[in-house]
């Protein structure tokens, strides 16, 4: 049985590795009042989600902050793509969506003195070669419960954005996290956003003390503790900023 389980790991693995990059789609919706936000949350629960799914996106994520900043309510949403080139038709598919049309027209239609939020932010990003097709987390808790933790990594230039992007990659810190189950759902590098250069990450726990624990542990695993080491890697990020997230009771993810 170890033996099938292995050659079953080793399997799995060189799948991913033969798979092609997604892209990822990370809209961030910034908004003044809880009257916005429950709009928002209100369309894509019963249309916005809906919609990609026709368009065969099985798996979309539905976040919001667990602490949120009165001063700018936020749902985070996480669409995975297949390509670019889908990720540039999703545009004309949802304007050809009668169903959206007619499910969504609170939303969409909305006049100009009452927007639904105030601005939506839009980062894309390319997943990691150690990972190229994000994963549903295998968690078992209620989600009221689960914490997400969403991680950028800002690096000095693009040069020492790279070595980051290799230090997942080539020095396998995605099989540290993976070797101490810290659920990842994807790993990109930011190709535009409004903080560049740029990678970010998002993994998944059944509650805040299980979140503890895992840290705890990675902080004294001695492969991550070799690997930290390692003078090539030195000085590659700039700024680490973390952002706890819960998952919506419609979230896919």
């Amino acid at each position: 049985m170890k033996h099938f389980l292995l050659a079953a790991a080793l399997l799995c693995s060189m799948l991913a590795r033969a798979a092609s990059p997604e892209i990822y789609e990370i809209r961030i919706y910034h908004f003044k009042t809880m009257a916005q936000l429950q709009r928002v949350d209100d369309y894509l629960r019963t249309a916005g989600l809906p919609a990609l799914h026709r368009n065969g996106i099985a798996s979309v994520g539905v976040f919001k902050p667990i602490v949120q900043d009165t001063a700018d309510l936020r749902i985070y949403v996480f669409i995975p793509h297949k390509s670019f080139e889908h990720f540039s038709k999703q545009a004309s598919l949802l304007d050809r969506d009668a169903q959206l049309a007619a499910a969504g027209k609170d939303y969409m239609d909305a006049p100009h003195d009452q927007a639904p939020y105030t601005r939506m932010e839009t980062i894309l990003l390319k997943a990691f070669s150690g990972m190229p097709v994000m994963q549903v987390p295998a968690l078992t808790g209620p989600k009221s419960q689960r914490v997400y933790e969403l991680r950028s990594y800002e690096s000095p230039t693009e040069k020492y954005g790279r070595n980051k992007v290799k230090m997942f990659n080539a020095g396998d810190e995605i099989g540290i996290f993976r070797k101490l189950n810290f659920n990842a759902v994807f790993y990109g590098e930011v190709l535009a956003g409004s903080r560049m250069p740029n990678l970010m990450y998002l993994t998944t726990f059944q509650h805040q003390e299980d979140r503890d624990a895992h840290w705890k542990a990675f902080s004294a695993d001695p492969d991550w503790k070799k690997l930290s080491a390692v003078e090539e890697y030195k000085n590659n990020v700039s700024r680490n900023e973390k952002i706890f997230l819960r998952p919506t009771e419609y979230s896919d993810i």
